[in-house]
């Protein structure tokens, strides 16, 4: 859910801080207000098209924060933030975004700077905002595959799964099918191209690591003069006359005299002895080094000339020597593919006819599967109408072959017909007229989707137009009832709706310094009837007004109660 937001110098807001609630929290105020405003500000913080227009006048940028509390491990969110290397600590995410009146933008996701699209990526499975000329998923007929597929939940999970499977190795085996099909001619250059790159990776030579050790040879050779000056400054340093050794074993030799007169200086003598010898050992081994260093110029220059050639391999073929040998394996491989190309062609066939059969028994299955979840689906709608008094109203699945027969998701292709009126023919959901029709038929399939689409937030922004009396009463019922499973955030006109709130904010907006500016209030219980009033009737609140809003309201707590 969406615990708190927070806009900055955001069109006529300059400063706003709301904490929300759990279940139905409705905004009510009068025109103009601000409450689609604050509506904007969240859809721009889930990923909306910004603008500079969005900063308040005199500012430099409009800033945007929201804070999303996941109560759900099984969330969508977890998996997509895994993916995109997103950290959430506490089962919480922050989004934050910041628009500067130069119309440069800036995303973050719990700290981390994000592109818009990551932003936008990531809010879709927060917030679902539906306003009455928005419809997002359920009007765009591509989606109404996967909201099937959501509702048929495990299930058609387990079936999609199955056929995914043959589906990838049909596609593997069918690009490389197509890739021994290609033009002759092409296919004769590729081989030429090929054999020409393996007999240069193989009259290499290569060995793994080497360029690493010959990096370190030509480093000890670069530096030889320094190495030699120093190995010889140590050994002379400690071997000679009045030079370390001499003074260490004069050292040594006076210890040992004075352990024999006094035992205590015995641990200290050996010390020093063990020293002296360790030192005698370190010695004659610089001596062995210095005999044993020599400058050879040509292995330099041989060196040079192999770090080179190697240098020039990794820009054609790798960036390491262990890369270049494993693309010399994969195009040793290709060339005996392309060699005996009718053999791999027709084995290949083969493969092919066997997947394909395996992949039309599992596309049946899936589409069996569907079909079933489909006119399931298809129920379910019609009972949610019925409650919105649109019993006459026919809803239908169509399920349909796709014309190239597989796709990655099956077989099928779906989408949602409607008809509101007897007599008529069922149309595509995506071509019903708008209006207040269109918003109950909304309102059903939002009380069916928001329990399988595990969204954290639901918007409506004044999706009731259009409608009064026993409707309103129904859609007021129907709205409260998506509360349930998901946090709403509803703005309405309708006195119904709002006293269907389990948290009612007032929104207003005044004029100070000859700035206007919008406020956000939560209201008690006696702020709730004189505002559900003013909605019933108007600017002039009566007593009969107030009885008339005190009913609603025990209306809808009894309504939610039982």
């Amino acid at each position: 859910m969406l615990s708190e937001l927070s806009i900055k110098n955001f069109a006529i807001i300059e400063t706003l801080s709301i904490s929300l609630e759990k279940g139905l929290t409705v905004l009510t105020g009068e025109t103009g207000a601000g409450k689609s405003i604050i509506i904007d500000a969240i859809h721009l913080l889930v990923g909306g098209r910004g603008s500079s227009d969005f900063v308040r006048y005199g500012e430099d940028r409009a800033e945007i924060e929201g804070l999303f509390l996941l109560q759900k491990m099984s969330h969508p969110i977890f998996k997509k933030a895994l993916e995109l290397g997103i950290e959430i600590e506490d089962d919480m995410i922050v989004l934050r975004r910041d628009i500067y009146k130069s119309g440069k933008s800036v995303c973050r996701i719990n700290g981390k700077l994000v592109t818009i699209s990551v932003l936008r990526e990531i809010g879709s499975t927060l917030v679902d905002i539906h306003g009455q000329h928005e419809h997002q998923e359920l009007m765009d007929e591509t989606k109404h595959l996967s909201l099937l597929d959501q509702f048929g939940k495990d299930k058609v999970t387990a079936a999609l799964e199955e056929y995914g499977q043959v589906y990838r190795n049909y596609e593997k085996t069918l690009r490389k099918l197509n890739s021994l099909n290609e033009n002759e001619q092409q296919m004769a250059h590729r081989l030429d191209l090929i054999q020409f790159q393996l007999s240069e990776i193989q009259a290499a030579n290569l060995k793994l690591n080497e360029d690493e050790k010959l990096l370190e040879e030509r480093k000890r050779l670069s530096n030889f003069e320094r190495i030699h000056e120093a190995v010889q400054l140590s050994y002379n340093g400690l071997r000679g006359e009045q030079k370390g050794l001499d003074w260490l074993g004069l050292v040594m030799n006076n210890l040992e005299d004075a352990a024999v007169l006094n035992p205590d200086y015995k641990e200290l003598a050996e010390s020093v002895s063990n020293s002296y010898y360790v030192l005698e050992d370190a010695a004659r081994t610089l001596r062995s080094e210095l005999d044993n260093l020599e400058f050879d110029p040509q292995r330099l220059n041989e060196i040079e000339d192999r770090i080179t050639e190697i240098n020039q391999l990794k820009r054609k073929y790798g960036p390491s020597i262990a890369a270049i040998l494993e693309y010399g394996a994969k195009i040793d491989e290709e060339i005996e593919t392309l060699q005996n190309k009718e053999t791999h062609i027709e084995q290949l066939q083969k493969e092919l006819v066997s997947l394909k059969k395996d992949l039309m028994v599992e596309g049946k299955e899936l589409t069996s599967v569907r079909s079933h979840f489909a006119k399931e689906l298809t129920r379910a709608i019609h009972h949610e109408l019925k409650e919105l008094y649109m019993q006459k109203t026919v809803f239908e699945v169509r399920m349909a072959k796709l014309e190239n027969q597989f796709s990655a998701n099956g077989m099928d292709q779906v989408e949602f017909y409607l008809t509101a009126n007897p007599g008529e023919p069922l149309k595509p959901l995506s071509k019903i007229a708008s209006g207040g029709e269109l918003s109950r038929i909304m309102l059903a399939l939002k009380s069916i989707f928001s329990k399988h689409q595990e969204v954290t937030s639901i918007i409506f922004d004044e999706v009731d137009t259009g409608v009064s009396g026993r409707v309103a009463q129904a859609i007021a019922e129907k709205i409260h009832k998506v509360s349930i499973d998901s946090q709403v955030l509803c703005i309405s006109h309708l006195p119904q709706v709002a006293a269907m709130a389990d948290t009612h904010l007032y929104i207003a907006k005044a004029t100070k310094d000859g700035r206007t500016k919008t406020t956000v209030k939560a209201l008690t219980e006696e702020e709730k009837i004189r505002e559900i009033g003013r909605m019933i009737s108007g600017a002039e609140i009566t007593d009969l007004t107030k009885e008339h809003a005190k009913e609603l309201l025990q209306l809808a707590h009894n309504t939610k109660v039982y």
